[in-house]
């Protein structure tokens, strides 16, 4: 019998994770398979006629297996990108979302006029968003991340050492803003926010295999933003802003909650790439 081509292995792989319900079977075939083989995409995609070694086609199958069973493609190749950074990631943390990079850019714009800001990314996870700002702001800008999760940040700081940005962040334990040193410039976050009633219709890769520590707040899945939002006005400087994502559902709730602890603030929603409402911006007053 003959070997399998890299065309062959992708059509079978493609069909196999259309049958399980996989979103995006032929993109995560071939992402599966370059991992296995060590090469990108690109080449694996020039070389549909490269015939596998048995040792390829087992490690290859292991990984299939694994996102048959819908593990997230993120936690078997161990990697994703954001923004422009590849960050290593683990069944400790949340996968990052494309939804937050539109975060970033917001608080990269922000810092552009405030280039001596302290800033603090809450519940950083894999550290995504601080380190994306990181990279790409002077070191003038001081750069403070907590999480209640000691395993988070320690995929967070490794993350950190690799893009050599271990100088430029500072990573804290604690819940939300109790670890923090001094009230900040700007407060970014990407907390939980799945209301406890959606789990059961998420995706097996969100509600199985994600944190759900880092995932769901409660019946409304506002308990976190409701806890951050009190907590803020003692932590954030005059003429500061906070920048929290939020669910698509959650514009009305959350900014009744920011204007009862920021009254005379200036409070905006601002929509994903969808149109939907997924960012609450903050403004403190002078």
């Amino acid at each position: 019998m003959n070997s399998p081509t890299v065309a062959q292995l992708l059509a079978d792989a493609a069909r196999s994770l259309s049958r399980a319900g996989v979103d995006t079977p032929e993109l995560d075939a071939e992402l599966l398979l370059a991992h296995a083989l060590g090469v990108d995409r690109t080449r694996l995609l020039t070389h549909p006629e490269h015939i596998l070694t048995p040792e390829q086609q087992t490690a290859f199958r292991a990984l299939l297996d694994r996102r048959l069973q819908r593990h997230p493609l993120a936690y078997i190749t161990g990697r994703r990108w954001f923004y422009d950074i590849l960050l290593h990631v683990t069944p400790a943390v949340l996968v990052p979302r494309p939804e937050t990079e539109e975060l970033v850019a917001r608080a990269l714009t922000w810092l552009q006029t405030h280039p001596r800001a302290m800033v603090a990314d809450i519940g950083t996870g894999s550290g995504a968003i601080a380190l994306a700002v990181a990279k790409h702001t002077p070191p003038t800008v001081r750069i403070v991340a907590t999480d209640i999760s000691a395993r988070a940040l320690d995929v967070a700081r490794s993350n950190a050492l690799r893009l050599g940005l271990d100088q430029r962040v500072v990573f804290l334990l604690g819940d939300l803003l109790a670890p923090l040193p001094e009230p900040a410039d700007l407060l970014l976050a990407n907390l939980p926010y799945v209301a406890e009633r959606d789990r059961s219709g998420l995706a097996p890769e969100v509600s199985v295999h994600e944190p759900a520590g880092a995932l769901f707040s409660g019946p409304a899945g506002l308990d976190h933003l409701r806890r951050l939002l009190a907590q803020a006005p003692e932590f954030l400087r005059p003429g500061g802003a906070v920048l929290l994502e939020i669910g698509y559902d959650q514009g009305p709730a959350v900014i009744e909650l920011a204007r009862r602890v920021f009254p005379h603030a200036t409070i905006r929603l601002h929509q994903d790439l969808a149109g939907l409402d997924r960012l609450l911006e903050i403004t403190k007053t002078q």
